[in-house]
């Protein structure tokens, strides 16, 4: 007989207080929009734009002397001498724009942590572990933002070209800031006097939890191929200009590991293999996974989810592969880099649904 689904106890889906609610998922919604708006500058070359960090400066430059005070102070930087030599101010104020927005949107998202979980907190809505969770996501997302200057800063220093190891650290980063505030939206609810808390953690499906690391995996190389601007070569799908693998790659020995392993993270065109081969497989596990599920979990919740994650896969590799064969324009760009983000939204909505719908086996087995 089929094994049937165990919920999770009543006491534990008592809703939270909508505010709490609506404040976490406004959170997801802000991060999703700053993703988008960080592929953006990267497409567009902004992000080298400002050569200052200046963590604390709210305002954007508001009179003639300032502008041309910044404009001089990037006219000093690599990329003006190598790469933009004769921009006008017109043409600087154009490129500083997305930079400054992208990261007045990070210390905007800062503060609407800080702020509601301050008067939160004064008003009793929040129980300890949600307290401590979201403290310790304020203090990741600080991180964040230095991190994302150490990003820029491997860009103002004799080449205009910013570390793609940086980068996707940076990119990382920012996925488990999502994932994190994601999964804490997911387990919310109100403790018996009240206040919004977290669910007790429950292990997801195993075929669910082992999806994480190809999906990591291809962030990340899909990451690396953003900053060595690797889309821009071999714009031909599934070969390479006709050939299976690119030609550094067919002829370096990778194994033992040596100076030739190295290209799997720093060659352009073998950055760019690895990618696409890690797209393939995680698509396929995850069609495969939404496979066994549908057939052998009994919650209609898990199915669906699965394939929706799977479905979601499958349109994210459809889009990257229009945006090679395109030579990456800023819009395929931008809707490649947020997609690799709603799948993670629907991994971990898979994963949060599995691990709450038990099953009597597993249940047993326990």
């Amino acid at each position: 007989m089929p094994s049937a689904v165990i919920p999770l106890p009543p006491s534990l889906h008592r809703p939270a207080p909508p505010g709490v609610r609506l404040w976490l998922y406004g959170l997801c919604a802000a991060l999703l929009v700053m993703v988008a708006l960080g592929g953006a500058t990267r497409l567009t070359n902004s992000g080298l734009s400002m050569v200052e960090w200046k963590p604390l400066t709210v305002l954007p430059p508001l009179t003639d002397a300032d502008w041309q005070s910044d404009f001089s102070k990037y006219q000093q930087s690599p990329e003006y001498r190598h790469r933009t030599t004769g921009m006008t101010l017109s043409e600087y104020k154009g490129i500083f724009w997305l930079e400054y927005v992208h990261r007045l949107w990070g210390r905007m998202i800062g503060a609407c942590v800080l702020v509601p979980l301050a008067v939160f907190s004064l008003r009793r809505r929040l129980a300890p572990p949600l307290l401590r969770r979201m403290g310790l996501l304020f203090v990741l997302g600080g991180a964040q933002g230095g991190l994302g200057w150490l990003m820029v800063a491997s860009g103002l220093n004799d080449r205009p070209e910013v570390s793609h190891f940086r980068l996707g650290a940076h990119f990382l980063m920012a996925v488990l800031l999502y994932g994190l505030l994601l999964t804490t939206a997911l387990r919310l609810t109100a403790g018996p006097d009240g206040r919004a808390t977290l669910m007790p953690p429950r292990p997801g499906d195993p075929v669910a939890n082992a999806l994480l690391v190809p999906v990591t995996l291809t962030l990340l190389w899909g990451a690396f191929t953003a900053g060595l601007d690797a889309g821009l070569f071999y714009n031909t799908f599934p070969l390479m200009d006709g050939q299976l693998l690119p030609p550094d790659l067919a002829q370096a020995s990778l194994w033992p590991p040596g100076p030739g392993a190295l290209l799997l993270v720093e060659n352009p065109a073998t950055v760019q293999f690895v990618h696409r081969c890690l797209a393939v497989l995680t698509v396929l596990g995850l069609c495969l996974s939404w496979l066994l599920l549908w057939r052998h979990h009994p919650a209609p919740a898990v199915r669906r989810a699965a394939q929706v994650t799977a479905l979601a896969a499958v349109a994210q590799m459809a889009l990257g592969i229009a945006t090679l064969l395109a030579a990456v324009p800023v819009p395929l760009g931008v809707a490649h880099q947020t997609g690799a983000l709603l799948l993670v939204t629907c991994l971990l909505v898979l994963r949060h649904l599995s691990g709450t719908c038990r099953t009597t086996d597993e249940e047993g087995a326990r």
